[in-house]
């Protein structure tokens, strides 16, 4: 029998012992897992199966409990989901009943209404991922109205031009800039259709009639760039509702019938037939993806749950809405595990709120790593420098509530007094390693004075070099060690992308910069051989550069683009983390193997401006900024790239 290790925290083998009745091959009963300080086993439901399969090459497809040993090399993995809404920026105007287009990175809000002042809205909104900004004007200002299509090729139909009075069939196309009514409106005038589909072929079906009876209409109509043909009705007529997929193959859900439903419709192109029942019964909900992946979320009395369908069933997702509310606006077009809500009406009581989240589904394995807590900083603050490994760190500089020359050194578990800098400042960058450590440019107050002061740390006292920075700068980003050091980045009174090398004596500024100029970046690797990622020039960025001792290359783009990120490893294996979206702060983490980005876990502390050290596989960040300063630290385990054990043999 063959023995593995297997750490438990990081879902990757650390300690135990593998059946080896079937080789390799081999189911890991409880009664062999020698490890005594393993104490929660999750037991997989028979569904997953109870062996784990030997294969040369990942499994692709790769599901959610999925785990398998990869001969080729040497690794356990497996697969968790994580599912979140995290916050956008706010839309410029807070609003209700209002359409909604595109997806989560292209975002389009039109139309609606407002309270105070009282009165349905024309005005059109776009989101970048990041941000709001307005749009074209609608021809016809109204409420309820419904949407679909890109955010650059969409279709606004249907509404109340006097909030609960008078409905509308008014067909209007978007081209990215300016609406264009269409003369031929909806067949039949109403408001609060659920809408799907896109520009030159979608579907509205159901609705609202006031003061006509019946009031919940059964009517469905299909649009082909040009005009609207009645389809088959609805069994029940229902307004309220959401819908996600294309023309000719649609799900329907939730509503009012008129109470609030949990039922759902399947559109097959000519007929409706019955689909999956929601779990939480609701109405002027959202709804995003295809009819056999959709996203059903908030609506009702201020409902906060979300739920997904997977073309069979619903179930409840563990991710709720930060903000409960009904009556907003989702990407219409957005895909299930990548929504967008924003705006509409929030309470008790009832208040429109101009509020954007983002859900987000993604799916990890374990074996690229994970966060686990470290020992908490002798002082919180941000915008300070760090340097050296997970268990040897330094910490310097910063800002508590003062600019502070504190120094701080990490073991691994704690952290001690350090000698101070001889200049106290924020936004400093830093190399090197814990006995050979370099701090580097930042601001000195009053005045926020730029610095380009370089400082040498022997393990106890900082020395200052007469010879600072040839471009005195904040932000800086840096990498290399103390006698061979890299500076690029940062921001004097623009952004920069000026390039510096140190020898240990003088910085020798380079002829060729970033290809992007940008503060606040993220960097990695050695002198000759450096990376930089993210930054903000002067929104946030996700472009990726590569040095090579002369010259800077841009390369692929990180997943998530940000600003105040930190990073740590070598040109091609590094790590990044943390830092602000733009709208929100983010701990989001990603893995750089010479060619392209990929998501991991996330921090459990999302922020920006904090210090790191260490390498991909073993890193630390420390202080930093999220709602306030804090100094937590937390230690990144991963990837697992061999299996611990030195032999891994059957009998």
């Amino acid at each position: 029998m063959g023995t593995i290790t297997r750490n438990f925290a990081n879902n990757v083998l650390s300690s135990g012992t593998i059946d080896a009745t079937d080789g390799i091959d081999g189911v890991i009963p409880s009664s062999n897992i020698t490890n005594s300080s393993v104490t929660n086993i999750t037991t997989l439901p028979a569904s997953i199966g109870d062996t784990i399969e030997s294969v040369a090459s990942d499994p692709s497809p790769a599901t959610e409990g999925q785990f398998w040993y990869n001969s080729t090399t040497g690794a356990l993995k497996g697969l968790v989901q994580i599912k979140a809404w995290s916050a956008g920026s706010n839309m410029g105007t807070a609003r209700g009943t209002l359409g909604g287009a595109g997806t989560q990175t292209a975002g389009l809000g039109f139309g609606g209404y407002t309270w105070s002042p009282a009165g349905v809205r024309n005005n059109t909104e776009e989101y970048s991922g990041y941000t709001w900004a307005a749009g074209g004007n609608l021809n016809t200002a109204r409420s309820y109205i419904e949407g679909n299509g890109t955010q650059t090729s969409a279709l606004a139909f249907g509404g109340d031009t006097n909030n609960l009075n008078t409905e509308t069939g008014a067909t209007e196309e978007y081209d990215g800039s300016s609406w264009a009514s269409n003369p031929t409106g909806l067949n039949t005038s109403r408001y609060a259709i659920a809408a799907a589909g896109t520009q030159t072929a979608a579907i509205g079906a159901g609705g609202y009639k006031f003061p006509a009876s019946p009031k919940f209409t059964t009517n469905a109509e299909s649009y082909n760039g040009s005009t609207w043909t009645n389809l088959t009705a609805l069994p029940t007529g229902r307004s309220g509702a959401a819908a996600a997929g294309t023309q000719t193959a649609a799900l329907v859900f939730g509503g009012a019938l008129p109470a609030a439903t949990a039922t759902s419709l399947l559109w097959n192109g000519s007929t409706w037939t019955s689909g999956g029942t929601m779990n939480t019964a609701r109405t002027f909900l959202g709804g995003s993806g295809i009819s056999t992946a959709a996203l059903a979320f908030g609506g009702g009395f201020f409902l906060s749950a979300t739920e997904e369908y997977d073309g069979t069933s619903w179930v409840t997702s563990p991710a709720s809405m930060a903000t409960a509310r009904n009556q907003f606006g989702p990407s219409t077009n957005a895909s299930k595990n990548a929504s967008l809500a924003f705006g509409g009406v929030s309470g008790p009581p009832s208040t429109a709120t101009a509020a954007t989240e983002e859900f987000n589904s993604t799916i990890f394995s374990p074996a690229t790593g994970a966060w686990a807590s470290g020992g908490n900083l002798n002082t919180a603050r941000w915008v300070l420098g760090g340097a050296g490994i997970q268990t040897a760190a330094l910490a310097f500089g910063g800002f508590d509530t003062a600019v502070t020359a504190a120094t701080e050194e990490y073991d691994g578990s704690t952290w001690s007094p350090g000698g101070n800098l001889n200049t106290a400042r924020g936004e400093i960058g830093g190399c090197g390693t814990q006995t050979a450590g370099l701090a580097v440019g930042g601001y000195v107050p009053p005045g926020a004075t730029l610095s380009g002061a370089t400082e040498e740390y022997n393990g106890s006292t900082w020395a200052n070099n007469p010879t600072g920075l040839n471009t005195a700068r904040r932000n800086v980003a840096s990498a290399g060690i103390q006698t061979a050091a890299l500076g690029f980045g940062g921001f004097t009174t623009v952004n920069v992308g000026s390039t510096e090398s140190y020898n240990g004596s003088t910085w020798t500024s380079s002829p060729n910069s970033l290809n992007t100029a940008r503060n606040n970046l993220g960097g990695a690797g050695t002198q000759t051989a450096a990376l930089a990622f993210g930054g903000q020039n002067p929104g946030v960025t996700a472009a990726t550069e590569s040095w090579n001792g002369t010259s800077w290359t841009s390369v692929n783009s990180m997943n998530t683009a940000r600003t105040k990120l930190r990073g740590a490893g070598t040109q091609t294996n590094s790590v990044a983390f943390g830092g602000n979206t733009g709208p929100a702060f983010t701990g989001a983490t990603e893995l750089w193997d010479g060619t392209g980005w990929s998501s991991a876990i996330p921090m459990t502390t999302a922020r920006g401006e904090f210090g790191a050290a260490g390498t991909q596989s073993a890193a630390a960040a420390f202080g930093g900024e999220g709602t306030t300063p804090t100094a937590a630290t937390e230690e990144w385990s991963g990837p697992q790239t061999t299996a611990t054990a030195s032999t891994l043999t059957t009998s």
